[in-house]
């Protein structure tokens, strides 16, 4: 099996300081969901994992992320691609959640529901946390230099052999899709 895991704010979609909070908030990234679309026709299983401690704060509810997630999957349906689940954290940073990247509770989690091993499986960030939670369960750490990736490259610490692309449509390239 072929599995890609993506972060969602600003890889798949721009992403805000103020939270995506709503479908008409969400817009994808040029290129992503035609990324998406030839990854899965090249055979990957597209996996999202997101934190939204938008719902912790209070921001939006699970209707409204629900909401947000039906947008993102018909948008990448209708290009001919599939979003397999979407695995989410609703905690704030206070929380200490098991579950909040960079803490590895939802690359566990996808590892149990798809009953495989992540490693050296490819994880798309735009943040050093979606990396540090990547490289925690052997995944291969992929940054995007969309979002808050430039400021990520810019700052350091990366994990070890983290590799860096330009968009995702650079990484759909990178994995021959």
């Amino acid at each position: 099996m072929k599995l890609l895991i993506l972060d969602r704010d600003g890889v798949i979609n721009r992403d805000s300081d103020q939270y995506i909070k709503g479908p008409d908030e969400w817009q994808p990234l040029a290129g992503s969901l035609e990324a998406i679309a030839r990854l899965t026709q090249a055979g990957y299983r597209i996996v999202v994992a997101t934190n939204q401690s938008g719902i912790g704060r209070g921001l939006f509810d699970m209707a409204t992320l629900n909401a947000i997630h039906n947008k993102m999957h018909k948008a990448v349906n209708q290009l001919g691609g599939r979003v397999e689940a979407v695995f989410y954290c609703p905690d704030t940073d206070t929380a200490k959640s098991s579950c909040r990247k960079p803490n590895p509770g939802m690359f566990q989690a996808i590892a149990e529901r798809f009953n495989t091993s992540l490693l050296n499986v490819p994880a798309v960030g735009d943040s050093l946390r979606d990396l540090q939670a990547a490289a925690t369960v052997g995944a291969k750490s992929l940054l995007v230099l969309t979002g808050k990736g430039k400021k990520t490259q810019t700052a350091g610490g990366l994990p070890a052999g983290t590799q860096t692309f330009a968009d995702l449509a650079a990484v759909a390239r990178a994995l021959n899709a």
